[in-house]
């Protein structure tokens, strides 16, 4: 009877606090990691809403200033605070030489499409945009200049690069891709404010007045975001910033020398 008191009133040995710990320490770890992207993703869109908005309201020609001012942080803070590889920046020296190889071939497809676009009626009125009919050493200025140092180059890091590979590393693909794209769309809102009466062939599809310019902004957003996830699709297959950044130039770059050719030979 004593054995059987004595049996009854032993307690269940306490619960091992380690589970606990661990399972502290991972949602900590877990916060910490939340935390830095989120602070990470402010600094990036931050610095594009400024960049974006001191280009729209500045002097002509900032863009090739901050262009490369803001691509050089991007790299520094991706490498130095965000923790982000080559790899993930597309930025892989092992990456170059393929890289460089589908930007040539892309660059001449483009090129060739672009010139038969030009010959044909139909087509040849989305060539015929008020802001690249240049004299040609503009032009040439323009297309070599202006639009790699301060398009491409700023663009192809901060979306494809920094924030596409931030997301990536944090969400997974399709979210870096979903994500980077969308805010690519809305970078394009400001610069295509009048879009509606610089090309002919927008205002012919959208007409004029306030609602044209809101459709036309909405419009941009909607093909530019489509580029977008074409360009970070092309960024995550080829492992390289290259190959997106010839295809961007070429569209933009190869599209202002046509206008021009355009524009000096009096075709329209």
């Amino acid at each position: 009877m004593t054995q059987t008191s004595n049996l009854s009133t032993l307690k269940p040995p306490a619960a091992s606090p380690i589970p606990a710990v661990i399972r502290w320490s991972s949602v900590s770890r877990w916060a910490r990691r939340h935390v830095r992207f989120c602070s990470a993703l402010s600094v990036v869109l931050c610095l594009l809403f400024a960049v974006n908005v001191v280009r729209a309201v500045g002097p002509a020609g900032i863009g090739v200033i901050l262009g490369p001012m803001l691509a050089a942080l991007l790299v520094v803070l991706g490498r130095r605070r965000w923790g982000l590889s080559w790899s993930d920046l597309g930025l892989c020296p092992r990456t170059w030489v393929r890289g460089a190889a589908i930007a040539t071939a892309i660059i001449a497809g483009v090129a060739v499409v672009y010139a038969a676009a030009a010959m044909l009626p139909l087509t040849r009125i989305a060539f015929l945009d008020t802001r690249y009919q240049l004299p040609v050493d503009r032009a040439l200025i323009t297309a070599f200049v202006l639009i790699p140092l301060g398009t491409v180059l700023p663009e192809e890091i901060a979306f494809r690069s920094v924030l596409q590979g931030l997301v990536t590393n944090h969400r997974g693909a399709a979210w870096g891709l979903g994500l980077s794209s969308t805010l690519f769309g809305a970078w394009h809102i400001l610069p295509s404010l009048g879009l509606s009466r610089a090309n002919p062939a927008v205002e012919a599809l959208v007409g004029s007045g306030a609602w044209a310019q809101a459709l036309a902004v909405l419009g941009a957003v909607l093909v530019t975001g489509i580029a977008g996830l074409l360009l970070g699709e092309l960024r995550r297959r080829s492992g390289s910033l290259l190959a997106c950044g010839g295809l961007h130039w070429a569209v933009n770059g190869i599209g202002v020398l046509i206008a021009t050719v355009l524009h000096t030979t009096g075709v329209s």
